[in-house]
Order: structure tokens, then C-alpha cells, then sequence
């Protein structure tokens, strides 16, 4: 991306990371182009493209929304009396602007003949009657529609004005800035979406409530519009059960028309859809039929702008039982001669043509293969945005380049999601960035299924792909976070609501929403107070989203709930639903009465879903009706259940046990006391990160007092005493111990904690203590109950390695904190002397009994350089660094070993043994060997970790 002459944008621009042009208060040299009762006239001559055209009207529009005086549109510079012009025109195309730049009146040298560029500036009497204006010179169609649609952002239009409601930004004037903007090529040549998986929402949406009735030319004018706003240029339509040329004569003319390159998708060769294959689909029995069936595409699309798809997979997205590597080079040749023949071509080097290698089709390239130089090889994910594979040096140079095809939704295995919103931006980034700088910068293409409610990273994805210049840092997400809600919701709330994105980000990348009813349920109900954590943490985030929705007026309420609100909101429904149906079991075997409170709220929080769901639909008087029909509780295996289902719930009788009414347990504990073995409580020193506690239960119908006695004062347990009843008053207390270690004796000790029911049978717990402290010059993590749980980011140290490679932090990755990853990736492979370096203090309080374990926390990311792997070494103290390969080697086409394990709960965790550690300060060192490796987490087991998802909470840390 080359921009000149830049002014600063701040976090208060309304556009999105762009150079700002204009200003909303009068500037020194600056033309007022707009403002409460004066419109601009924009002037675009006739012989311009018609998209142009368009896009201009859409602006006049724009202007009328934001100052409430609508602009005028004119094709001359003649008879103009307004002071407020804008001229907008493509060079070579326009005469107005041509004729601008004969006179010497503006300079295109820096965008004349590049992809998708524009000038924009002012000039002073571009015309006698005119004595300034604001000029925007499109290098191309695009060029000038991006040239227009930047200035409807810049006002104050979002490109989701439609789609997600944001009210226009109201100005009483605004002035163009006295500066010259030169504007593309964008980073990556054709970026766009797919839409996909669209039933049952979208379709039932498009059939019953949009009032299009079908997939036709006024649905995709309302999505060519919102693409052309977000600077995208190409487009996969629906499949499942439309045919975009046939439903709709209009589709493809409209598509030429206002600039988007249309494409199909890796299952649909030459412009053809799924449903208008022949039967049967397979080239070596029905070759004629199929030759004759791609010369038809051909034909029929060859006067629109295209991206072919080339080669052929099996019918209904599947491989082909007969096609091999051979066959299907004779496949490509073909439908190239067509190409060549319909096209009155000789060769095809400027003709958009793209290949897939999606699944199988990996191993006919892995095969030998070869793919015709002038095809864009187009990478794909893992369905679940692990880029597989990425062009190795010998391909780099390829006339038809690399590309991405990416998923922000999915069907198929490990499990379907296509619900709402599950994506990490960070992670977006950090592949998205990798495929950037490994060349594969050809295509970007984004599988977004129902569209509507994925608005956030489709936004993020398409910025990236047209200015990755904008994300070069691994800390570029979330201040593009705070413009991003700048623009939608006003800069009152956009730091605090993109806080919220992020954490929300943090927590669907635990596992998403349709893999919650895996069995065994994936949070801790006994240990680190996983299960009931991660449920706080859901309740904490709804409670700040929604706070800021009431903080805002009323009409950017709504945008605000479908894009931040409702994620948030829906999302915890589904959280709550689980956890507390899996803590539901767990209080069973207590004998809880509080089992049948969580069994009531399970049963709100399920029915809180369609209430939910009801609100959604119900917006702008139902404007987005069925756009939430997504089933989302109730999966068993990869495909929809027939219904949202609920998880199933116990009640538990009412009659007390013979050891009396009042029940107790402790954390890490199953136990229910008197009854069990007394349960123990686990130790705890100055540095333990979680509170240690203790709940008082009632067992069965009635009241109990207790009363809770510690041995010795310096431990004091908060309530000390209480009253429990049920069905009616408060069922359950959770007690907090607080230790005053001023007056703890030093070292090892133990007090008792009695806990004495008013009638019934007391309970004794033992709370070991160990009060220690580490040396006052020691910075770092510190151990506690026999474990060290670290977030990458807090380093003690890192040094930089050879190629100017670094060790950088990605804020908000993972599924807890941050990740670590070596940057640039231009520094290529690295080796132990020349790496990048982190290094972590941890200070064990006693020694280990046992090798310690330490898990290594990565993302299930792919070797997409098959010859040069992810690769890291991790040391301890001055052992001699093991390195390690975290990703098994696989064939293309194939996943690697313990892929689905990975992806289901958004680790790779390896576990490596360090051998016996001592008490005493110790340091764990981190090289990471090849760029694209990323490590989020790291845990290291001393003999007392226990069995969790997260692998505990950050421990102590002292500064």
C-alpha cells in the first residue's frame, strides 16, 4: 500500500485506519464540501462507468444522512453555482478527469495504471464557474468507487449502515483538508467472502423476511454495496440451494456493474454452481457432458469480470472416487482452452484463474501435481482457521501468485459452527500476517456463512487484506479495535467495547459453542474453581457490554447489540447452560440442595435463549427475522441435531442423611462432609493466586446455624458463622480464608478449621500453611501447591536474534492471556545461537519429589512450510535446550496427529520432562526456531498440578 502526504488519523477518525481527508471544523486552505443545508454537487461524467455512477449516488445519499441535505449529482463542470463540488472520475475513462490532468491541474503519475489506486486533493478552478473542488482520480473502476465510498466513511456512513444499523454520524459542516491523498494498490489483489452454510438462517431470512423472496439482484445489490464499502472486490455466492446466474438474470450483470469480481467456490468450476452440475459428475464416465457443461459457464460469464475457478472435486463437496493427479491436469487443460478460445485469447497470464487445494486435492499437488504457472494456487485453512499449507520459495514467483481460502464459519468435522460470532482476532491476524509475508497475496477469500452475524471479523479480515501496512505489529488488533467501535458506536464507549471484543474473543476460543456437550465436560468442577471461574467471568462481561449499551442512545443501541450485546449475551446464556448443568452433577453427589437451584437454572437459562433470539428478531420491527434459526445446543457429532436440545438436569429429594443437614467441601474435592472422608484443604502461602475456601450446604429440607472456628487467630474465615435453610432463604455460603502472614509463624505449620452446626455433626479441617518469602530482589513467578501456571507475555527477559528477528508479544491470543511468536517473518529460520530469546523466573518454594512436567500451550496451527516445520526449544535453568517440532508431519490433504484434539480445544499442549527441580529461583528459556511458531501459555507441574482445562490460574507473580 503506497499513501503520501498522509494526515495523521487518530482514534476519533471515522474511518478505519485511512489517511484522513477531511474534517468536521473549518481548516486553514480547506474546502468545505458539505454541511446543514449545503449539499455538495458531485459532478461524474456520463461516459464514466456506470458503478461509478452508482457509487456517487450512494454518496449524495451519504451526505443526506450525515448533514441532512442530500448531495446532487451532474455530469458537466458547466453551470455550476454551488461552492461545495466534489468531481470524481477514473482516468482514461472520464474525460472531466482527463482533462484535469492535460491541463496540469492534477498529478496521477503516482496511481495511473495500478490496481484499485486513487487520488484524492483539491484544485483550485478546475472549471470557470467552479473556483475549488475536490477531486477524486480513480486509477480504474474501483479505484474511484473506493475514492467515493471513503469519503461516505470519512462523514460518518459505516459500511454496516444496512446490514447492521449504524446511524449515520450527524455534522453540521464538514471541510476537505488541504492535503493530497494517493491512495492503493491494496495489499492483496482480490480479497472477498463466501457466503455459505446459509441454512437455515439466511436463507429463511432472504425467503420470508427481506422481502426479495430469493437470492436475486436487490440481495446481492445490498451485499456488492457493503463489500465496495469495506474495500473487498470479489464474491463466492450461495450454494446449498441456489444457482446465482440462473436465479436471477440480473445477478451477473449487476456484479460487472458495480465492480465485483465474481468467483465460485472450490467445489464449482468455470462460473457454474453446484446445482446446475451434470449427473453424473465424473470425468471419466460423463467427459462429454462435462466438457460441454464448463464451455457453458465460460460462455455464459466471458463479458463479466471473473476469477475462474479451475479443476474439479467430487460431487456435493466431496472427492472424486475416480479423479487422480493425471486426470485432473487434463481437467485444467481443457477448461484453460476454453478459456482461451471463448476469451479470443492466446495465452492467459492476465486472466484471474484460481485452483483450490482443499482436502484431498491436497495430495494430487503433494503427488506431483503440476498446476498450470499462470493458476493461483489457493491455500486453505483447516476449516477452522489453521492455514494448512503456504508457497514454499520455489513458488513465490508464480505468474498466478498464492492465495487464501479461509473460515470464519463451518460444516463438517470436528463439529459444525455456524451459529454467531466464534473468532479470535488475534489469531486472524497472526495467519492472515503469515500468509502476507510468505507471498500468498494473490487472493483472500473468506467462508462467512450467514454473513450477518460475523460484521467484526469480516471487517477485520477485509481491512487487513486491503492495507496489511495498517497490521504489521502483532499489537495492531486491538487499536484497530477502538476505530472499529469509534466509527459504529461513537468514541464515549470504543476503548471500553473493544475490551469487551477482545475478552470475548479470549473466551469462544476455549471451545466453541456447539462443542460445549462433549463428554466429559471440559471445565474442572472440582479443581481451581474452573468450571464456576470461567462462568464469572462470562457473568462479568455481559454486566460491562451491557452497561455500555445503556450508556448509548437509543438507535446506536441497536447496531450496538447485534455486533458486541448479543454475542456477549447469547453467548453466556449457552456458557451458563453447560457449567452449571455439569455443576448440577457435581452437587448431586454432595447431596446440594443448591443441585436443584442450578437444576432450575439451567432450565432459565435454556429458555432465556429463545428469548434472546426472540429480541433479535424482533429488531427494527423484525428486519432480521430468522436470521438467529442457527441450532446450537444438542450436538453429538459434526452435523445439526434435529432440535436444540438441553443437557439433562437431577433434582435431589429433600430428606436430609442421618450425619445431619449441614454439608461441607473444600476446593479440589468432591467429598461432602460428614459423610465422606474429610476432604483436605489444599495449602497455601503469600504467593497462592486463588482465594482458598470452604462451602457450607444445607442437605435436605429445613434451617441449620454453624459457626466456623479456626485454631489460631492469624486465620480468619469469612462469614465465621451463618444461617442455611431451603426450599426458602440462602442455601449455600462460600467462606473465604484470609491468612495474616505478619503473624503466621515462619515455615511449615497447620491449623485446624472447625465447622460447628447447631445440631448435627461438626466437621474438622486441617489448612496447611507455608509461609514463605522469596528474596526481596527477586522478580518473577512463584510457585504454590506444587505448581507454576505463566502467561507468556511476563517475561523477566528476552534478547533479540540475527535478521533483526524479536520475540513479540500478540495481545488478547489464546485462551488465557497473551502469545509470544518471533517476528519479522522475513528473518527466516532460526538456530539456538541466532534466535530470539525469552526467558521466565520462577521461584519454587520446595523442592520436587517428582520430574517436573512442563506443558507447553501452542495454537493448532499447520507446518506450512512442510520442509521447514514450527519449531521451538525450551530449557531449564542451564540444561541443555530440547527442541521441539510441536506439529507431527503430515501429507497434504491430511491432517496432522492429534489435529482434532487441537482444534476442539484451541491448544496444542506438548509436555515435556524437566527433571527434578530444587527449591529456589529457577529459569525457564524460550527460543522459537521458525516464524509462525506461537506459544500462549506455559505450565509447569511440580508434583501438584491437578486435572484442569486452563491448567490452573496464573500464579503469583512479584514485581
Amino acid at each position: 500500500m503506497r499513501v503520501l502526504h498522509l494526515f495523521p488519523f487518530a482514534i476519533g477518525a471515522l474511518a478505519i485506519g485511512q489517511p484522513l481527508t477531511l474534517a468536521f471544523t473549518d481548516t486553514s486552505g480547506g474546502l468545505k464540501v458539505g454541511g446543514t443545508g449545503a449539499a455538495p454537487t458531485i459532478i461524474i461524467d456520463a461516459k464514466d462507468w456506470p458503478g461509478v455512477t452508482r457509487a456517487g449516488n450512494d454518496l449524495a445519499n451519504d451526505f443526506g444522512l450525515v448533514t441532512g441535505s442530500r448531495g446532487k449529482l451532474a455530469t458537466s463542470m458547466t453551470g455550476i453555482s454551488n461552492s461545495s463540488v466534489i468531481i470524481a472520475g477514473t482516468i482514461g475513462k472520464s474525460p472531466l478527469i482527463d482533462g484535469l490532468i492535460s491541463a496540469g491541474k492534477i498529478d496521477v503519475d503516482a496511481t495511473k495504471g495500478k490496481w484499485e489506486a486513487f487520488t484524492s486533493t483539491i484544485v483550485s478552478d478546475p472549471a470557470p464557474d467552479i473556483s475549488s473542488a475536490l477531486v477524486l482520480a480513480g486509477s480504474d473502476k474501483r479505484g474511484t468507487i473506493f475514492a467515493l465510498y471513503d469519503i461516505s466513511e470519512q462523514i460518518g456512513v459505516s459500511p454496516w449502515y444496512w446490514w447492521a444499523d449504524v446511524p449515520a454520524k450527524k455534522k453540521t459542516a464538514i471541510y476537505a483538508l488541504p492535503t493530497t491523498k494517493i491512495q492503493g494498490p491494496p495489499s492483496i489483489k482480490y480479497r472477498g467472502i463466501f457466503l455459505n452454510d446459509e441454512q437455515p438462517a439466511l436463507t429463511n431470512w432472504v425467503k420470508q423476511t427481506s422481502g426479495f423472496g430469493k437470492y436475486d439482484s436487490r440481495f446481492h445489490a445490498k451485499v456488492f454495496e457493503l463489500l465496495l464499502r469495506l474495500r473487498a472486490n470479489y464474491f463466492w455466492p450461495t450454494m446449498w440451494d441456489s444457482k446465482f446466474y440462473v436465479d436471477d438474470s440480473r445477478n451477473g450483470p449487476l456484479a460487472d456493474e458495480m465492480g465485483i469480481v465474481m468467483g465460485t467456490s472450490h467445489t464449482e468450476p468455470m462460473a457454474r454452481a453446484d446445482k446446475e452440475k451434470v449427473k453424473p459428475w465424473d470425468w471419466k464416465s460423463n467427459q462429454a457432458n462435462l466438457k460441454r457443461y464448463m464451455q457453458e459457464g465460460a460462455t455464459r460469464a466471458k463479458g463479466w469480470e471473473t476469477l475462474w475457478t479451475m479443476g474439479m472435486r467430487g460431487d456435493g463437496d466431496t472427492a472424486s472416487p475416480t479423479l487422480d493427479k493425471t486426470q485432473l491436469v487434463d481437467v485444467i487443460t481443457y477448461q484453460q482452452s476454453v478459456l482461451k478460445s471463448t476469451l479470443g485469447l492466446t495465452e492467459l497470464s492476465k486472466v484471474p484463474q484460481m485452483w483450490c487445494v482443499y482436502k484431498e486435492v491436497g495430495g494430487y499437488y503433494q503427488g506431483g501435481m503440476k498446476v498450470p504457472d499462470d493458476v493461483t494456487i489457493l491455500w486453505s485453512d483447516d476449516n477452522s482457521g489453521n492455514i494448512q499449507r503456504l508457497p514454499i520459495p520455489s513458488e513465490v514467483n508464480r505468474v498466478g501468485n498464492a492465495g487464501v481460502y479461509y473460515h470464519f464459519d463451518y460444516v463438517g468435522d470436528p463439529r459444525n459452527y455456524k451459529w454467531i460470532n466464534t473468532i479470535q482476532l488475534s489469531k486472524t491476524w497472526q495467519q492472515m500476517h503469515l500468509a502476507w509475508a510468505r507471498n500468498a497475496t494473490q487472493i483472500w477469500i473468506v467462508n462467512v456463512g450467514d454473513l450477518k452475524p460475523l460484521e467484526l471479523p469480516i471487517n477485520h479480515f477485509l481491512d487487513m487484506a486491503y492495507d496489511m501496512s495498517q497490521f504489521l505489529s502483532p499489537a495492531s488488533t486491538d487499536p484497530w479495535l477502538v476505530l472499529w467501535a469509534t466509527r459504529e458506536f461513537g468514541s464515549s464507549v470504543a476503548s471500553r467495547t473493544a475490551e469487551a471484543m477482545a475478552t470475548y474473543g479470549k473466551l469462544i476460543l476455549r471451545r466453541k459453542y456447539e462443542l460445549l456437550n462433549n463428554s466429559p465436560f471440559l471445565y474442572s468442577t472440582i479443581y481451581y474453581d474452573e468450571a464456576e471461574s470461567v462462568l464469572n467471568e462470562w457473568v462479568a462481561l455481559e454486566a460491562r457490554a451491557q452497561a455500555l449499551y445503556t450508556a448509548l442512545e437509543t438507535d446506536t443501541q441497536i447496531p450496538f447489540f447485534e455486533m458486541v450485546l448479543h454475542p456477549i449475551m447469547a453467548g453466556h446464556g449457552v456458557q451458563r447452560v453447560y457449567i452449571n448443568a455439569a455443576r448440577n452433577k457435581a452437587y448431586v453427589t454432595q447431596k446440594r440442595m443448591s443441585a436443584n437451584t442450578l437444576a432450575t437454572d439451567v432450565k432459565n437459562a435454556y429458555a432465556n435463549d429463545a428469548v434472546i433470539q426472540k429480541r433479535y428478531h424482533g429488531l427494527i420491527g423484525g428486519k432480521w427475522n430468522h436470521m438467529m434459526d442457527q441450532l446450537h445446543f444438542g450436538y453429538t457429532n459434526w452435523q445439526d441435531p434435529s432440535a436444540n436440545s438441553m443437557p439433562s438436569v437431577t433434582t435431589i429429594p429433600t430428606t436430609a442423611p442421618s450425619t445431619g443437614l449441614l454439608g461441607v467441601s473444600v476446593q479440589n474435592s468432591a467429598a461432602s462432609s460428614p459423610a465422606d472422608a474429610t476432604p483436605a484443604l489444599l495449602g497455601i502461602d503469600p504467593y497462592t493466586p486463588e482465594n482458598r475456601t470452604i462451602d457450607v450446604y444445607v442437605r435436605g429440607s429445613g434451617s441449620v446455624a454453624f459457626t466456623i472456628t479456626p485454631s489460631k487467630p492469624y486465620v480468619v474465615v469469612t462469614p465465621a458463622s451463618g444461617t442455611l435453610s431451603y426450599p426458602s432463604g440462602t442455601s449455600d455460603i462460600r467462606a473465604v480464608i484470609t491468612v495474616d502472614w505478619t503473624s503466621a509463624p515462619q515455615g511449615s505449620s497447620a491449623v485446624d478449621i472447625v465447622i460447628k452446626p447447631a445440631t448435627g455433626t461438626e466437621v474438622k479441617l486441617t489448612l496447611p500453611l507455608s509461609n514463605i518469602a522469596v528474596p526481596s530482589d527477586y522478580k518473577g513467578y512463584v510457585s504454590s501447591n506444587g505448581i507454576v501456571a505463566m502467561e507468556v507475555g511476563r517475561f523477566t527477559s528476552r534478547t533479540a536474534g540475527s535478521g533483526g528477528a524479536t520475540m513479540e508479544i500478540i495481545p488478547n491470543y489464546g485462551r488465557t492471556g497473551q502469545g509470544i511468536t518471533s517476528m519479522p517473518i522475513s528473518a527466516g529460520t532460526q538456530t539456538l545461537s541466532t534466535s530470539p530469546k525469552a526467558i521466565y523466573s520462577f521461584f519454587a518454594t520446595s523442592a520436587s519429589t517428582t520430574n517436573g512436567k512442563l506443558s507447553i500451550y501452542l495454537p493448532p496451527s499447520f507446518n506450512v512450510a512442510p520442509s521447514t516445520p514450527l519449531k521451538l526449544a525450551i530449557a531449564l535453568d542451564s540444561a541443555a535446550p530440547t527442541t521441539i517440532t510441536p506439529v507431527p508431519s503430515s501429507t497434504l490433504g491430511t491432517m496432522p496427529g492429534g489435529w482434532s484434539e487441537s482444534v476442539i480445544n484451541g491448544a496444542r499442549i506438548v509436555n515435556l520432562d524437566i527433571g527434578k527441580v530444587s527449591q529456589g529461583n529457577h529459569e525457564i528459556s524460550v527460543w522459537i526456531l521458525e516464524p509462525g511458531t506461537v506459544i500462549h501459555r506455559l505450565v509447569i507441574d511440580l508434583g501438584g498440578g491437578k486435572s484442569s482445562y486452563l491448567g490452573g490460574w496464573e500464579s503469583g507473580f512479584v514485581e
